[in-house]
């Protein structure tokens, strides 16, 4: 096993002993700061069958998850958006780029020479531009409206794609939200920003971080369990 293909090493001041950790993109092994590079070979060779039966696994899980995206973006298709379902129109125009608008249904404004294929492809990269903008601009309001109920004033808030988290707060207040959030339910999205607005104040899980969660978010866990119940498709993006 070569592990700068197979598998990534993170060194972990807080491991005890090596572990392993299988997700749909990659295999990770948590080790001790000193932890000999020798002997993390030795211990991934010995763990080549449970690796195997791990990744087969995931990737089980991975084919019977239903996406939340379309199976291709042409005339009918429906868009999530915010918990919903809208039917997606193509329309030609003069426009030289495709413009996107949002009226009763998702329109799609495209250039009569894009056909076929390309138009496809070229939809979904304007909706995937357009879907985070209107993420920027849902975790704007959002934040303006609790920020300052308890002074939890975030630095900066940054917009990105991300593979396994859904948000983060780091240590200077820069809040980042995952896009995906957007085809969520809206009170979801609202979720997980009042979440990271409390690691403003308590920077764990603590009972009092969830306490204070819960003065703003009264009914979180519901919305918790709509994450735990969907992410993994949510996850699939568009």
């Amino acid at each position: 096993m070569n592990n700068q293909k197979e598998y990534h090493i993170r060194r972990s001041q807080r491991a005890r002993r090596a572990r392993i950790v299988v997700t749909a993109d990659k295999v990770e092994v948590v080790v001790p700061l000193r932890m000999p590079e020798k002997q993390i070979q030795q211990f991934m060779r010995a763990k080549q069958s449970w690796i195997d039966a791990a990744k087969n696994k995931v990737q089980q899980h991975v084919d019977n998850i239903a996406s939340f995206a379309p199976e291709s973006y042409q005339h009918g298709a429906l868009i999530p958006y915010l918990g919903k379902q809208y039917r997606l129109q193509i329309k030609v125009s003069q426009e030289k780029r495709i413009k996107i608008a949002l009226e009763q249904d998702f329109i799609a404004y495209v250039p009569e020479t894009l056909k076929g294929s390309a138009l496809n492809e070229q939809v979904r990269i304007a909706l995937l531009s357009w879907m985070g903008q209107a993420a920027a601009e849902q975790a704007r309001t959002t934040m303006e409206h609790y920020a300052p109920l308890y002074q939890l004033s975030p630095r900066s808030i940054v917009i990105k794609t991300q593979k396994s988290r859904w948000g983060s707060c780091g240590i200077h207040n820069d809040i980042h939200l995952n896009w995906l959030l957007i085809l969520a339910p809206a009170e979801v999205f609202e979720y997980v920003v009042i979440h990271e607005l409390c690691h403003i104040e308590q920077r764990n899980h603590s009972a009092a971080f969830w306490a204070l969660v819960a003065r703003h978010c009264p009914d979180y866990k519901q919305r918790r369990l709509w994450l735990k119940q969907n992410g993994a498709s949510l996850m699939l993006g568009l």
